[in-house]
């Protein structure tokens, strides 16, 4: 049995929910222990136990410890299984934080894995749904993972009720290196008038969708607009989708990706919406701007498949403590040693 100190680094319920997939992935059962331990609300919360009881559904796990409030945790895998499953998860809880409890076990299935998904889709403290379509699904295609998701109706905090489908394939993982320039694309532009002899400017081009349920349509349009100015000023293109629908819950947000680096902002009661256009702008300026091969955000998340897939490497501008965390719960359980390397200003982490 491999036993894991959940308050190690971070310390919080990503920690547990690496430990988990990869214990599903190598059949070794784990006891985790002092689950949020230094979190004003420690251990097991509602949003935890839905990702864990699915997770445990998916390879037939004996499993002990799964009440909210728990401080340990005991998971003994079986076999991983393909096939349907409905999950609901019965408040504003994360569906993208879910899914990255059971996606790195998944390429292991003998048959796809398809996916019905209730909870929230844009809520804080997690992937946005459309950083894990956009940017998150899209790096581990380069490892060869196989699986799509689909939007079917944003949930909010605080109530939730958002929808989502999901389909994983069986797949072969092979490593890969990212690089800066992977993943740019330019348009023709032209947002200073054209040049004396009326060349016109290439621009990176920026991609994003702007959201928002049961609030005037003019707020997902101002955050666009928001968002499309500053990036106009920092030198990108623009192309964001704008959204207005009636869901269950209330609420908006921003989501905006370039390549493997993206920014998002949620809105709430309060923030102006061009305060959270602008807010998503400049998280994605920031990233673009420092000239690394991934975001912070992606970093961390490509850490289990990187040592699955073996010999890979990202260049990051920052490697956050979420990252650290995971290098060290994935080395419990894979025979696989990262290297991290100051180089140019920027993070180098490679495996392999």
């Amino acid at each position: 049995m491999i036993e894991i100190d959940g308050s190690y680094g971070e310390g919080g319920g990503q920690l547990v929910r690496t430990a988990v997939a990869l214990s599903a992935v190598t059949g070794e059962e784990i006891k985790v222990t002092n689950i949020r331990k230094n979190r004003p609300n420690p251990g097991l919360k509602q949003q935890h136990l839905k990702a864990l009881e699915t997770a445990a559904k998916i390879c037939g796990a004996r499993v002990s410890g799964l009440s909210q409030g728990s401080s340990e945790l005991f998971f003994a895998p079986v076999e991983i299984k393909g096939g349907k499953y409905n999950i609901d998860i019965g408040t504003a809880g994360s569906i993208t934080l879910l899914l990255q409890c059971i996606m790195p076990a998944l390429p292991f299935v003998e048959e796809k894995v398809e996916l019905t998904i209730r909870g929230g889709t844009d809520v804080a403290w997690s992937p946005t749904i459309d950083y894990l379509q956009h940017v998150t699904l899209r790096a581990l295609e380069q490892f060869g993972y196989a699986g799509s998701v689909t939007l079917k109706e944003r949930g909010y905090y605080p109530r939730g009720g958002g929808s989502a489908s999901a389909v994983f394939e069986p797949c072969k993982l092979h490593g890969f290196h990212f690089r800066k320039t992977e993943g740019n694309k330019k348009t023709e532009s032209n947002p200073v008038g054209e040049g004396l002899k009326g060349e016109k400017s290439m621009m990176e081009e920026i991609i994003g969708v702007s959201h928002a349920s049961n609030l005037p349509a003019h707020v997902p349009a101002r955050q666009a607009e928001s968002a499309r100015s500053m990036l106009l000023e920092a030198g990108y293109d623009a192309r964001i989708d704008v959204s207005s629908s009636e869901f269950f819950s209330t609420g908006s947000g921003i989501t905006l990706w370039k390549g493997y680096c993206g920014g998002s902002t949620l809105g709430k009661k309060g923030l102006p919406a061009e305060k959270v256009g602008r807010q998503a702008a400049e998280e994605v300026i920031k990233e673009l701007r420092a000239g690394a091969a991934v975001d912070i955000h992606l970093a961390d998340q490509l850490i289990p498949y990187m040592a699955l897939a073996g010999n890979s490497s990202f260049t990051v501008r920052e490697l956050t403590l979420h990252a650290a965390t995971n290098i060290w719960v994935t080395e419990q359980f894979l025979d696989v040693k990262f290297k991290i390397k100051e180089k140019e200003g920027l993070f180098e982490v490679s495996v392999g």
